[in-house]
């Protein structure tokens, strides 16, 4: 486990006491460990950290009656970046635990796409907090993935069908009709920037050329004089920090185009902190806006807030409400399986992904449909203001 900021030096200390009590979990009797697999470390830390930091919040608050709550926490990025490769051996890792019983996580597409033929195999349960892209669990493809096995992830995040097209219509909203799209060439960063190219062309846009720039790209400077000579009124990005979404932001004022918007989705949207889009991009970062696939307005977000700053100092990160309802629908699922008479990973995996049930969460009722897939369509809109994200509005497509 690797953690190097402050607030995840304290959560570390806090997973070696949870498989003793947590939350007050003090009954004698079997140990069921929740895993949590993200990339924690590097400028993953910035967006992967309060997704973390919230599932280990509704961890702390739960007690099961004749069972002691343990965490086993993977760090899954390797130089800073989220590592697929990294993320099928951790899920591995787990999978190895008898004691593990589900799963929080992981963070990035990519990483799901590893992942999930792996836990699938062995039927252990998986919920995550900011996965995105559609072939994950719809169609073929996400059957592939499963082996032809029943569901064992669900997400609570929209899915990138949504968020792509949503933020095409929200930079044509500003009068943006030319726009130059690079993607980090993995699972995620390729294919929101493909759905939003198909919905900003659908709308009469035009995009004036794409590049590919994978993970770890550091000079971005031919890119960025090759778009210069097209006069684009806009740029998307499809991937994430980590990537390079801030050194391309700086490379494009650094050519004199600082006044271009900037578009991407959740994969940027990460604080403020060290590590973190804003933080890299300096003040290049004016005139970014993106997307999340995650509710900005959660039902009691206050009180969520407050408890969320009392346990760590600082306020709650873009998918801290999420990493805390996946937490919540997996101990629940525990719950199902301890009132049934036995907790088994299979008895976890059905009761989660049980269509039927819907999930008091945080972030309101949740329920899964035969993918996996949650039943909030809600992405959140977000413009950099003053070196903050600052919230624009909030867009329910189950109500379009």
């Amino acid at each position: 486990m690797k953690v190097f900021n402050k607030k995840g030096f304290a959560a570390l200390a806090a997973v070696a006491l949870l498989a003793a009590a947590c939350g007050g979990s003090t009954t004698e009797g079997k140990t069921l460990t929740i895993g949590i697999s993200l990339p924690l470390s590097g400028s993953s830390l910035a967006s992967a950290g309060p997704a973390r930091d919230g599932a280990l919040l509704a961890i702390k608050e739960t007690t099961i009656e004749g069972y002691t709550l343990a965490t086993k926490i993977l760090d899954h990025a390797v130089d800073g970046v989220h590592n697929p490769a990294q993320a099928a051996t951790d899920v591995t890792t787990l999978v190895g635990d008898e004691t593990v019983v589900a799963v929080v996580g992981p963070f990035n597409s990519s990483s799901a796409k590893a992942q999930i033929p792996v836990s699938s195999e062995a039927g252990l349960a998986q919920c995550s907090p900011s996965n995105t892209n559609p072939d994950l669990t719809k169609g073929d493809a996400g059957a592939a993935l499963r082996g032809g096995r029943p569901v064992n992830y669900v997400r609570v995040a929209a899915t990138d069908d949504l968020q792509g097209p949503a933020v095409a219509v929200y930079a044509k909203s500003r009068g943006k009709s030319k726009v130059f799209i690079v993607d980090s060439t993995d699972t995620y960063g390729k294919g929101i920037a493909d759905s939003f190219s198909a919905e900003f062309t659908a709308g009469g846009g035009t995009v004036l050329g794409r590049e590919g720039a994978p993970a770890g790209t550091t000079d971005f400077t031919a890119i960025v004089t090759a778009a210069k000579a097209l006069a684009p009124d806009a740029f998307f990005y499809g991937g994430v920090t980590a990537d390079g979404a801030g050194l391309f932001r700086k490379a494009i004022e650094q050519a004199g185009l600082g006044d271009v918007e900037f578009y991407g989705g959740d994969g940027i949207q990460d604080g403020s902190g060290e590590g973190s889009y804003i933080a890299i991009a300096g003040a290049a970062a004016a005139k970014s806006f993106s997307s999340v696939a995650a509710i900005e307005n959660i039902p009691d977000k206050a009180g969520f807030a407050a408890k969320y700053e009392a346990e760590y100092g600082e306020a709650p990160g873009a998918y801290s409400a999420s990493g805390y309802a996946c937490a919540q629908v997996i101990l629940e699922a525990i719950k199902t399986a301890v009132a049934a008479g036995e907790v088994t990973r299979e008895s976890v995996r059905a009761a989660l992904t049980d269509t039927a049930t819907v999930y008091s969460t945080v972030l309101g009722d949740v329920s899964f449909d035969e993918n996996g897939d949650t039943s909030q369509k809600i992405i959140s809109l977000y413009e950099v203001v003053d070196g903050n994200w600052t919230f624009v509005e909030q867009i329910d497509y189950a109500n379009k």
